[in-house]
């Protein structure tokens, strides 16, 4: 018998946040993200309820080619472009979309024979200074890629590196305006933050990511005060249980020693299944739908919960990690990280199931 955690994907809830995210941006195409595995969710499990997305976004030929064989037949964009000029063809053959965000990848494109037209995605860097062309050069490499009929179907992109935060967009949309207005082709910003807090930045694509999944982009507003339900829920059981005294410890390092008779949980589910080494005591978690919390550290297949609050819990007594009834959001910040980095920390070990 398996071990009893599992990843369960509502794929119910998937299309609610699409639908959310359409009402907030109703004259824009959505653009869904779907880069690391979609976010620790599962390509193959997700891609049932995104029919209704325009187009999807990886970070890798691997991931475009496994959406056109899981039957995926809109658009897909590369977010990172191609890395060797052998790339191209397989974009030609497989109808893939590329950005372009550095003169390597320029030159690569002008230099090739294609046969038939590439979409490109040419990105400007406003601000983030991550990937992006230099404002100085964007003018000119929009004017080559025009000049060439194969590519001159042309998309404007920038991403923004503050819109969850209090800095917002402002400063690098005034990078942004003054070019892309220069040229007559759609435009590309509007992250999940931006969606939600910044309409004037819609343009005609939204790229929803961690929003799809659920999950709150901003720090101190949730998930549910965006209309938003968890796709992702994190099952486990409780494999077994011991009783502590007082002056007793549990686990490694024994970092955690009892105040009085405690009871403890022991769960089957620790850091090699994607949970986070570093969520130290205190750490939310639900047990029998009651909220308690960790104990002491957690190890590779197992961590520790206190039981004492919850008399009816007994071996077998199910457990969530974070997902209903536990926003991921929550669990993160204790932890000390975010909500992105769990989600996408799930091991390939603990398997889905799909509603």
């Amino acid at each position: 018998m398996s071990r009893p955690i599992f990843a369960h994907i509502d794929r119910q809830a998937l299309r609610h946040n699409l639908d959310i995210i359409r009402q907030r941006a109703p004259n824009s195409r959505i653009m869904g993200v779907v880069k690391a595995n979609a976010y620790g969710h599962g390509l193959q499990a997700v891609l049932p309820a995104l029919e209704t997305a325009d187009s999807l976004a990886v970070a890798s030929m691997e991931e475009a080619l496994q959406l056109r064989h899981l039957g995926w037949n809109k658009a897909i964009l590369l977010l990172e472009g191609v890395f060797e000029a052998s790339e191209l063809n397989e974009c030609i053959a497989q109808q893939l979309s590329v950005v372009v965000h550095q003169r390597e990848q320029l030159q690569m494109l002008l230099a090739h024979q294609f046969s038939a037209p590439l979409q490109v995605f040419v990105k400007l860097n406003s601000g983030m200074n991550r990937l992006g062309l230099n404002p100085a050069d964007y003018h000119a490499s929009i004017q080559a890629l025009r000049q060439v009929p194969m590519l001159s179907h042309l998309t404007q992109i920038s991403h923004f590196a503050t819109a969850d935060e209090i800095h917002g967009v402002a400063e690098q949309m005034q990078v942004i305006t003054p070019h892309f207005a220069a040229h007559p082709y759609p435009i590309s910003l509007a992250n999940s933050a931006a969606i939600f807090r910044h309409p004037d930045t819609h343009r005609q694509w939204v790229r929803p990511g961690i929003a799809l999944y659920g999950a709150s982009p901003f720090q101190g507003i949730s998930a549910e005060d965006l209309q938003l339900k968890p796709v992702m829920t994190l099952h486990s059981r409780i494999i077994a249980i011991q009783t502590l005294q007082a002056n007793q410890a549990v686990g490694y390092g024994q970092n955690w020693i009892a105040n009085c008779t405690t009871r403890v949980g022991i769960v089957a589910c620790g850091y090699a299944d994607g949970y986070p080494r570093h969520a130290g005591t205190g750490t939310p978690i639900l047990v029998e739908n009651q909220r308690t919390h960790t104990l002491g550290r957690v190890s590779m297949d197992m961590l520790c919960v206190d039981l004492t609050g919850i008399p009816n819990a007994q071996i077998g007594s199910p457990v969530v990690l974070w997902g209903e009834g536990l926003p991921v959001e929550q669990v993160a910040q204790a932890a000390g990280t975010l909500n992105y980095e769990l989600l996408c920390a799930r091991a390939q070990r603990v398997p889905e199931q799909n509603t």
